[in-house]
């Protein structure tokens, strides 16, 4: 249950469950409104540098949170030496989403991680519902109209779903209580990524899911072929001739994704320290185009090592890999050592979902998936941290 908060506790304390509680809402609110998730977000940080003041505490962060400020400083350098400065350092004020490491860091404490992500996990489940809806009453069911829940974009709200569709099956698979809750979601958010034909957030999920079957009992895995076989005999044509054209070579779009990566190798070689500058990829897609490219402009490569080396230059993407080894092995440990092992798994499945659908999309630069991911994999660090207020 979430802390009340009394009305005589000290102005820290309330302070604490304050910013706990706006982090909470942050964790919902993506679910539905990038707009409400960054004021609740404000909030939270707001209650984050007032403690700073007030207590005077220590700013403590998890290890990996070194690699990614190095990581966010490699993107300043590279929008210094943009073939447009300043819209490539206005471009990086996403880096303040970094920020969330120790806002969560501080204020998931103990068993508050365990609490947010059954938020989470209860939000997804309402948007997944809504998407449904769209796909079998409204007739979003075709790529030209497809399902996004109340988000911008079908590939943010597929790519949300996935990192919880993994979060509910590490609760299944590891968590002490609310088990079933998780199980009764997971089929919602199954169906809601599929029906979203978005194939990178399948092949993502489906990692996921291999990923933690393989950490509960390495023989498990025998169940996945079952379970896609069932799926593509229940699926509608549509979703099912989708996912299947994932591994044709004549799709165009696959060939789409073939030419952007050399055209990537093409900015890469023209920029290499540098890369063309965040944000600039699309001014230049032009100059680079591969012939079979299916289109005249776009935003980004679909892929994350190609887009950060093409954007940011070599040593970024260098920087990038640290940061998501020394994430992944921390987690390793945490995970085989026993500690917290439902938050840790979650974390672990949505690196390996996030790493894997980045193959195909380039989600590390999506806001909206970026806040959801830096919290879900900072709360087993945090979990270690005892919660310092009373819980009036």
């Amino acid at each position: 249950m979430t802390e009340a908060i009394a009305l005589d506790a000290p102005d820290d304390d309330r302070l604490d469950h304050a910013g706990f509680l706006a982090l909470m809402g942050v964790a919902g609110a993506l679910q539905f409104s990038i707009a409400a998730a960054q004021i609740l977000l404000a909030i939270a940080l707001v209650c984050w540098i007032a403690l700073i003041f007030i207590r005077r505490e220590h700013v403590d962060v998890p290890r990996f949170f070194w690699p990614l400020a190095a990581f966010g400083g490699a993107t300043l350098v590279s929008a210094a030496f943009s073939i447009d400065p300043l819209a490539s350092l206005v471009d990086s004020r996403q880096l303040v989403l970094f920020l969330i490491v120790p806002i969560v860091y501080r204020f998931a404490r103990g068993q508050r991680g365990s609490t947010l992500l059954t938020v989470v996990v209860s939000c997804a489940a309402a948007s997944a519902a809504i998407g449904i809806v769209q796909y079998g009453i409204l007739h979003y069911d075709n790529l030209g109209q497809r399902v996004q829940g109340t988000l911008g974009h079908w590939m943010t709200y597929a790519g949300l779903l996935m990192l919880v569709l993994g979060v509910a099956l590490a609760k299944v698979l590891f968590g002490e209580r609310e088990r079933t809750w998780a199980a009764l979601v997971m089929p919602a958010l199954a169906v809601a990524v599929a029906v979203s034909f978005t194939r990178n957030a399948a092949v993502g999920a489906c990692a996921a899911v291999a990923l933690l079957l393989s950490l509960k009992d390495f023989r498990l895995l025998a169940v996945l072929p079952i379970i896609a076989a069932i799926f593509i005999a229940a699926a509608p044509g549509r979703v099912t001739a989708r996912l299947i054209s994932t591994f044709d070579l004549k799709d165009p779009t696959n060939r789409d994704r073939l030419a952007m990566v050399r055209e990537g190798e093409q900015m890469i070689r023209a920029h290499p320290l540098t890369g063309v500058g965040p944000n600039m990829v699309w001014r230049v897609y032009a100059q680079y185009r591969d012939p079979e490219a299916l289109d005249q402009v776009n935003q980004h490569l679909h892929n994350v090592p190609l887009q950060i080396a093409a954007e940011r230059g070599l040593p970024a993407l260098a920087i990038w890999i640290w940061f998501m080894a020394t994430l992944t092995l921390d987690l390793g440990r945490r995970f085989y050592t026993g500690r917290h092992r439902f938050l840790t798994a979650a974390a672990l499945a949505t690196v390996i979902a996030m790493f894997t659908a980045g193959m195909f999309e380039y989600n590390f630069g999506d806001s909206e998936f970026l806040m959801l991911f830096l919290i879900i994999v900072t709360l087993p660090f945090a979990a270690d941290r005892p919660v310092e207020f009373s819980d009036a």
